[in-house]
């Protein structure tokens, strides 16, 4: 595709864009390295969603990069040499032209050797692009793979379409799992309103995710692609209450579906089912919605249940869960997981290249890279192509906490098709009686 989600600017505009003057936020750097310059340093660009509709993604961010910052604090030796280590976040605003801007900046203001990134096509896909036009090395999560490689021009038969960026991430796979092994918890007439807009999220998943469910049994009832940023859906609820759509399904922006949702509550549209992806994530989006929130059910691409621990900090997923309650006073998000672990995985790839000052050394690390992160093991090489390690969604379920508890709403997972390791706690309970 050759236009950037939600912008409406072509790949080449957003390329294009001019990098803004922004001051430099550094970290980890060594007092008696002078300031970390030269040969001797290393930098790590981050970019995700801090502000904006998607800014939930971007709530852990200050957590996660003190702990990264913190086990990078002693430098990094590889191939003989001691190397400081700088970490340099920057705020893509939920915004494609923003995240591109600030992606060039980085590799052109600041000289980063390694790019992360992370959370919705908006932010993730225009620093992706940056990178492969400068030959930057890039690694970045949280948007279904599908959407990130053939939403950046990549085709079906290509097996190898980019030579600096790599993903890993869920895919229309593991949805399907997801769902597939979810949903008959609950007897449904199997018909399945579904709210796919038109970015690359939604078309990704119309194209390969609805073919998927309609083999399974499914009767997909689909109003056609919406316009992000839509404020009445009152056509799309007709349909849905005349069809008798027992099970729902989406991939909105947060705003989106929180409007959504409350006019389908007034017009009474309450189905058995209610399955929601990039939204519904965390607990703050649940809690804003108030009592329609609760039995809501979403998908995990990190719990603390997870069975794994961060090669870099060494901290176990529930570790990482309860640092941050600790740290500040809230509840697990999922982000915590993917978001160290692209850390996890810069900290191998820098440590694996040959000289991790040279950007074609780095990308052909990452290639091979074998490392292990909360989210699980990650290996390149052997998944659905060569830039990509599809991970797990589990399904699950917002659930109204036990009286007493210190949070509002808790997430159990209800299913773990795509990875058994991790336990389930619970059965789906339905949205509506």
């Amino acid at each position: 595709m050759n236009r950037s989600p939600s912008s409406g600017l072509t790949r080449r505009q957003v390329l294009a864009a001019t990098a803004l003057s922004v001051p430099l936020l550094s970290a980890c750097q060594n007092p008696a390295s002078g300031g970390g310059g030269g040969s001797a340093a290393l930098k790590i660009g981050f970019v995700s969603p801090r502000t904006g509709p998607a800014a939930g993604f971007g709530e852990p961010d200050a957590y996660v990069l003190g702990l990264a910052r913190k086990a990078f604090a002693g430098g990094l030796t590889t191939a003989g040499k001691k190397y400081t280590v700088e970490i340099i976040d920057r705020d893509g605003q939920s915004n494609p032209q923003r995240a591109s801007q600030v992606a060039n900046d980085l590799i052109n203001g600041s000289g980063v050797d390694l790019m992360l990134t992370t959370s919705t096509p908006e932010t993730v896909n225009p620093v992706s692009d940056a990178c492969e036009a400068a030959g930057v090395p890039c690694v970045s999560t949280v948007v279904p793979w599908e959407a990130w490689y053939f939403g950046r021009g990549a085709k079906p038969d290509q097996k190898d379409a980019f030579k600096f960026t790599f993903h890993f991430c869920f895919g229309v796979e593991q949805f399907a799992n997801a769902y597939t092994h979810l949903w008959p918890q609950i007897a449904t007439n199997k018909k399945v309103g579904v709210m796919w807009p038109n970015d690359s999220d939604g078309n990704a998943i119309r194209q390969a995710l609805g073919p998927l469910l309609t083999k399974a049994g499914y009767t997909i009832v689909d109003p056609g692609a919406y316009t992000d940023g839509t404020n009445d859906y009152s056509a799309q609820i007709a349909k849905f209450k005349a069809e008798d759509c027992e099970i729902f399904n989406t991939f909105p922006i947060p705003p989106d579906f929180a409007t959504f949702w409350q006019q389908a509550a007034q017009q009474g549209y309450t189905p058995k089912i209610a399955q929601v992806a990039k939204t519904g994530l965390f607990p703050s989006q649940i809690e804003a919605l108030g009592p329609i929130g609760v039995n809501i059910a979403g998908g995990a691409y990190w719990a603390p249940a997870y069975p794994y621990t961060s090669s870099l900090t060494k901290l176990t997923s529930q570790g990482l869960a309860d640092g941050y309650r600790q740290a500040t006073g809230k509840q697990w998000n999922q982000q915590l997981g993917p978001s160290l672990a692209l850390l996890d995985v810069a900290a191998a790839a820098l440590s694996k290249a040959a000289d991790p000052k040279d950007k074609a050394a780095v990308a052909a690390a990452i290639r091979s890279l074998d490392v292990l992160t909360p989210v699980g093991r990650l290996q390149w090489g052997k998944g659905p192509n060569a830039n990509v390690v599809a991970t797990p969604i589990l399904g699950g379920q917002w659930v109204a906490a036990p009286a007493g508890d210190r949070d509002k709403v808790t997430f159990v997972l209800c299913e773990n098709s795509s990875d058994p390791q991790v336990p389930v706690a619970a059965k789906l309970r339905p949205y509506r009686a």
